[in-house]
């Protein structure tokens, strides 16, 4: 089983990977995978960092565990395989899009497209045992992805954070305010989006300005 990580994050990642806890999480990690089925697949573990470079980053999206069902998870949180089943997080969020944006609701669920312009879609877990939500918490991940969040504060500039839902909200004190922007709002699961904390947050629309203010590309989100 090779882990291994994209080589434009490796100089602002690397002091992580010499860490103890580290190593440990990783031995974890390859045990877990020999003795039971795990998601998403090895070689998408670190697939947020590659079909994101570090260079490229303008916007973080940050989930919590990768989905545990067969086939869904493809590495980039939210994000689902082609041809499978919009979980209903996703549903709610392309339905927010279609409202904020007027784009029509799409066939595929892989936002693997965004990534590609920029938008890093961690989880905070990046790894699960099948059918099994939350099975590799606390086993390191969370320190691993807290210290990427805190590099890209540290070493970028004007990056927009999208921090949905509790859990999300609280990496907000990892992150320098003074050069990022912030968008918080209820997670678009459907207990937070059906009481109302997701619908009309218009992210992504306030997502480009924020961009094209700092005369960033704004990102497409249409995936059809």
């Amino acid at each position: 089983m090779n882990i291994n990580i994209n080589e434009s994050w490796k100089p602002y990642l690397q002091e992580e990977f010499d860490k103890p806890y580290y190593q440990s999480l990783i031995n974890f990690v390859k045990q877990e995978y020999k003795t039971h089925i795990c998601y998403p697949v090895a070689s998408a573990i670190f697939a947020a960092f590659d079909h994101c470079e570090f260079q490229d980053l303008k916007v973080v999206i940050i989930g919590q565990d990768p989905y545990h069902g067969l086939n869904q998870a493809n590495g980039l949180c939210f994000s689902v395989h082609d041809g499978i089943q919009h979980p209903p997080s996703l549903i709610n969020i392309f339905k927010e899009i279609e409202t904020d944006l007027g784009y029509t609701y799409p066939k595929s669920g892989n936002l693997e497209a965004w990534a590609k312009q920029g938008v890093l879609l961690l989880n905070a877990s990046l790894t699960v045992r099948a059918h099994q939500a939350g099975s590799h918490q606390n086993r390191g991940w969370e320190t691993f992805t807290d210290a990427v969040i805190k590099k890209v504060s540290e070493n970028k500039q004007d990056v927009v954070f999208l921090l949905w839902g509790g859990f999300a909200k609280k990496k907000a004190s990892l992150i320098d305010k003074s050069k990022h922007q912030i968008l918080t709002s209820g997670h678009p699961s459907p207990l937070s989006a059906n009481r109302g904390y997701w619908f009309g947050n218009k992210h992504f629309s306030k997502t480009n300005e924020l961009l094209l203010a700092k005369d960033f590309q704004e990102i497409n989100w249409k995936l059809n």
